[in-house]
């Protein structure tokens, strides 16, 4: 217990609470990880305040706290002693891993759960799953409903309008419980991250499109986010790759992840009128290439004859639309089955909660019958 806890861990300028909860969590996550054991003499308050460096009336607050929890106990003339069935009642919720996203009905989002849900059954533990919506306030009340429940541990793909606020996740942190982030990152906060390489999935797709000739290509996405840029950069180094000069254009249809069919349309019709129209489309989710690929015979022009496309999503293709579409894939029924093993390593104590390693998802181009040559090229 001596030298365990450095005097920086209570004087973090960064955190709001105040030094008795951070005291009280640091001899939780000592309960948890084993190094206090059930039925162990603590020191006097005298001798704690001493050794970590706080005031004895920080120590008393938190050794009250944790009395009140019922984690330990004082005996008169004896001294304080963690509770016998301190386990127990510290693994209460810590069965249950929690899976936080933006959605949880389209694009690969579908795959993600079934992957965490089906490894979380093989340890025996149960599941939560989220959906924000997209919603940073929604994403806020979930995250407080996990705290009251006291979860094992949190799978998160934050929010992107706005980004996710470091608070947020360091709440769970501060409390001891691990998070693992899927697709990206908070800024401020470390923790293990399941990386979506945006730029690599862009590029192969530039990469293929090129190689069958097309050279005026468009990258359609439902709204501007941080991701846009890497699309960008990463498109035209695949075109480039793939054939040499070419020209793309990026297009927003929307400002937000749920769009209208007849605004997706708008946008697809003015694209088309122009004298130039692309020969390829790079769509940057499988559920927004969905529906472009049912609008553009409303246009007359047809897929792949007349315009090729090509998505991204899950490398689970469910749906009889998404099994035509030739998309960038990922696994993400194995993202859903790492996140579990990370939070499960982080629980148990193999990894530090604040681990900042990443784990970068492999690609592959899936089968479909969106990709053609461009009319004009060579075959």
């Amino acid at each position: 217990m001596e030298g365990s806890l450095s005097r920086l861990d209570l004087s973090q300028k960064r955190s709001t609470k105040p030094k008795h909860e951070r005291l009280k969590n640091h001899f939780l996550n000592e309960m948890l990880s084993g190094r206090l054991k059930p039925g162990q003499a603590l020191p006097s308050e005298p001798l704690l305040a001493e050794t970590l460096g706080v005031a004895r009336m920080t120590v008393r607050q938190a050794m009250v706290s944790l009395e009140n929890d019922g984690l330990i106990r004082r005996v008169k003339g004896r001294g304080s002693f963690v509770d016998d069935n301190m386990l127990s009642k510290l693994r209460r919720g810590q069965d249950i891993f929690a899976l936080v996203v933006p959605d949880t009905r389209s694009g690969y989002y579908p795959s993600l759960l079934h992957g965490f849900a089906n490894a979380a059954g093989q340890i025996h533990h149960q599941t939560l799953i989220c959906d924000t919506e997209n919603d940073v306030l929604k994403q806020s009340d979930i995250i407080l409903q996990l705290l009251d429940k006291k979860v094992g541990g949190v799978a998160l793909n934050p929010t992107t309008e706005p980004l996710t606020p470091a608070y947020q996740v360091r709440q769970l942190q501060e409390r001891g419980i691990p998070v693992v982030f899927c697709h990206r990152r908070v800024e401020g906060i470390s923790a293990p991250l399941l990386a979506i390489p945006f730029h690599e999935i862009a590029r192969l797709a530039g990469r293929t499109l090129a190689e069958r000739g097309h050279r005026r290509v468009v990258l359609i996405d439902s709204h501007r986010t941080s991701v846009l840029h890497c699309w960008e950069e990463g498109l035209q180094e695949g075109m480039q790759d793939g054939g040499g000069d070419t020209s793309i254009e990026s297009v927003c249809v929307g400002d937000s992840i749920a769009l209208s069919e007849e605004t997706v349309f708008a946008a697809l019709k003015k694209m088309f009128k122009k004298p130039d129209p692309p020969t390829g489309l790079f769509v940057g989710f499988d559920s927004l290439a969905e529906i472009i690929y049912l609008l553009l015979p409303r246009l007359g022009l047809r897929v792949p004859e007349d315009v090729s496309l090509i998505g991204f999503g899950g490398r689970w293709r469910e749906g009889a639309v998404t099994r035509r579409l030739t998309s960038v894939t990922t696994d993400e029924v194995g993202t859903g089955k790492q996140a579990i093993k990370l939070l499960d390593e982080m629980r148990r104590g193999e990894r530090a909660i604040d681990d900042n390693e990443e784990f970068v998802l492999n690609l592959e181009l899936s089968d479909g019958q969106t990709l053609g040559y461009a009319s004009n090229a060579s075959i």
